[in-house]
């Protein structure tokens, strides 16, 4: 994930270290893998990269692919998850008088 014009965000992932059989699983199982995403902290910018790459496998940003589908089935006009997902993490923090400091870490 790491290069010119590459996404960094995964360095800080909480997932990044796990095995990845624990995370593309299917049934029951899919919570346990959710869980691994709760204290995440780049869970928004997984999730925004799950869904600008329609990616249809595994746990992203603490969703499942029934999830994610369904949210894009939802909202097909949004045409960049990152900047939607960023723009409500900035409203929520003016909103709340919290600066968490999870600046979207890109290069591109």
């Amino acid at each position: 994930m790491v290069g010119e014009g590459r996404e960094t965000w995964g360095e800080g992932a909480a997932c990044r270290t796990a095995d990845p059989d624990e995370l593309f699983v299917e049934g029951a199982a899919q919570n346990k893998a959710k869980a691994v995403c709760a204290g995440c902290p780049v869970r928004t910018e997984c999730l925004a990269h799950a869904l600008d790459h329609r990616i249809e496998h595994g746990i992203w940003g603490g969703m499942t692919e029934r999830e994610r589908r369904a949210l894009l089935r939802r909202r097909p006009l949004v045409t960049s998850w990152r900047r939607l997902l960023e723009a409500a993490r900035s409203e929520h923090q003016r909103l709340t008088g919290t600066d968490e400091d999870r600046a979207w870490d890109a290069t591109g």
